[in-house]
């Protein structure tokens, strides 16, 4: 867990690369602080309506541009700089920041060497999200018994693998558009060219092109990370990158890694009629999961389908198919590094994490050495120098710092920091961040697993509790004939207090936020409990979880 480099050979799971440093503020409800929430809650609604309107009326006056609150007076200084805020990057994490610091009226700019959207956008979360609707759809037709069981008869179900192909990219192009359109109007200015940080508030960006900045923020995001031994020719060996483009569907396909990116597309391939053989280096499948989820997971999506494994071994050379002959891939003990078997096969997928990318950002300009590849930060996202030293100005969000390798985490710590250069101390409790694998059915987790939360409680000398709830006893999972699934509650029983929540079944993705939300607003048990869920929904599988939590503070 030092490194997803070091780690993500051993597993494809991101959640490996998870560094959580900000604790969970303790929080003791009361009937007088329920409505100052609540009204709070109202209070943003009626500011976001206000600044909608605002935000596309003042795209056609001047803008209001600020060098940031910062100043030591707290007032607006004098420009000096040509743009206040500079963003290296404009993936989700980037295109974030850079809507929330319009919206603080900054005159922001956001440099892209690639394309809009970075690798969620174009390699990553939206097209796989599109394969894996595909892949979910011809799942359900091919089931038989599913489909029989609601009355429906189908036969012969297949797919246009092209079709399918251009259905992702063309999801890709279009939210591409959609972040590209949405920044024009509110008035960033979008650069064209790689950027590098070339001295104290100065960046450059294509050939030659220098701009000052009171502020940068760096959200470079990250790249496949493939492991020595193994080529890869974007044909027969592939990372995801390559796979997304669904060039070809292999009869017989190896994944190395079990992880987020491995267990999706293992989905995917399957549904379109491959036979998978995982990869894992560790003894177990799954190994970033819950214990219990990837117990579940292991029994509902992986022993049913058309899948195979060797655990406990590394994938030390694979070599790509070429003059007639199948993808090699060697095999050896991860403990004694001894050669175990050779498998043939028709194509392999390296799904082994990902690494930061920091090529080419300049950071030896300001003193900045990477650590594991990383670029080192605080909890509130400030660059450290190579002495442990706050670099002025410079933050950096995203999959290049380590945090928390998500999209969405990415674009939440980047509003962060635009609150606090904006004068607002804004520090983001990773551990409400939210993530989910979109196999079917979902899987979702927001928090500690049991073992972390064990190990916690042992440190600081509490107790834990944990219940659980099935989707089997859910009405609406039940009229989808789709029963399958666990919610799982890990909290303080003392305190209220929810530590973790993971979920395994229909729509887990969805249900997650509503425990995500409370850990992130210091929500206990004891007040959640009360809220009311509509009848028949999924989100009964939280109200009844959260219901079954036996706590003994009270207020």
């Amino acid at each position: 867990m030092n490194s997803i480099i070091s780690t993500s050979h051993i597993s494809s799971s991101n959640y490996h690369a998870f560094e959580y440093h900000t604790s969970l503020t303790v929080f003791r409800s009361s009937p007088s602080l329920w409505s100052l929430r609540f009204c709070g809650l109202r209070q943003e609604a009626v500011q976001f309506s206000q600044l909608k309107n605002r935000l596309v009326s003042g795209a056609l006056k001047k803008r209001r541009h600020y060098v940031s609150a910062a100043a030591s007076n707290g007032s607006p200084s004098k420009r000096k700089f040509d743009y206040d805020l500079v963003i290296i990057g404009a993936g989700v994490g980037g295109h974030g920041a850079a809507l929330h610091a319009v919206e603080k009226g900054l005159k922001t700019a956001i440099i892209e060497g690639d394309v809009i959207g970075g690798t969620c956008v174009n390699r990553g979360c939206v097209p796989s999200k599109a394969l894996l609707a595909v892949g979910g759809r011809m799942r359900e037709l091919q089931d038989e018994h599913h489909m029989k069981a609601l009355g429906i008869q189908v036969s012969g179900a297949g797919y246009d693998r092209q079709a399918v192909a251009d259905h992702a990219s063309n999801l890709a192009s279009k939210i591409r558009n959609n972040l590209t359109n949405s920044m024009k109007a509110l008035g960033v200015d979008i650069l064209t060219g790689f950027g590098s940080i070339v001295g104290p508030q100065k960046v450059k960006y294509g050939v030659d092109n220098v701009i000052t900045a009171k502020d940068i923020i760096i959200a470079t995001g990250s790249v496949p990370f493939v492991p020595k031994g193994i080529e890869v020719d974007g044909k027969t060996v592939v990372t995801s990158d390559h796979a997304l483009k669904l060039e070809f569907v292999p009869d017989w396909i190896a994944i190395v890694g079990s992880g987020y990116i491995g267990l999706e597309f293992s989905d995917v391939y399957t549904a379109l009629g491959s036979e998978v053989t995982f990869i894992e280096a560790l003894d177990q499948l799954m190994p970033g999961f819950d214990p219990e989820i990837s117990k579940l997971a292991q029994r509902v999506l992986i022993n049913p389908r058309k899948i195979d494994y060797h655990t406990g071994v590394f994938a030390s050379k694979i070599t790509p198919a070429k003059d007639g002959k199948p993808v090699m891939i060697e095999l050896i003990d991860a403990k004694t590094k001894e050669l175990k078997e050779t498998l043939e096969v028709d194509a392999a997928l390296i799904a082994t994490g990902r690494a930061p990318f920091t090529k080419g950002l300049g950071l030896e300009n300001i003193n900045v050495e990477t650590q594991r590849g990383f670029v080192p930060v605080d909890e509130r996202m400030r660059v450290l120098d190579a002495k442990g030293n706050t670099v002025p100005h410079v933050y950096c969000i995203g999959d290049v710092n380590g945090k928390l390798m998500l999209a969405h985490a990415a674009s939440a710590q980047g509003i962060s920091v635009v609150e606090q250069v904006t004068g607002k101390d804004h520090v983001l409790n990773h551990l409400s961040v939210p993530a989910a694998c979109f196999t079917h059915p979902e899987i979702s987790m927001v928090g500690l697993t049991e073992p972390q939360a064990k190990e916690k409680a042992k440190k600081e000398k509490f107790k834990i509790s944990v219940a659980k709830t099935s989707f089997k006893a859910n009405t609406k999972a039940l009229a989808e004939n789709e029963g399958e699934g666990l919610a799982k509650l890990i909290y303080r029983p003392d305190t209220g207090e929810i530590l973790g929540v993971h979920i395994l079944g229909l729509h887990a993705a969805d249900l997650i936020h509503e425990a995500s939300n409370a850990m992130a607003l210091g929500t206990r048990i004891q007040d959640i409990k009360f809220a009311v869920h509509a009848h028949p929904t999924l989100s009964e599988v939280l109200d009844e979880l959260f219901k079954s939590a036996q706590v003994s503070f009270s207020c």
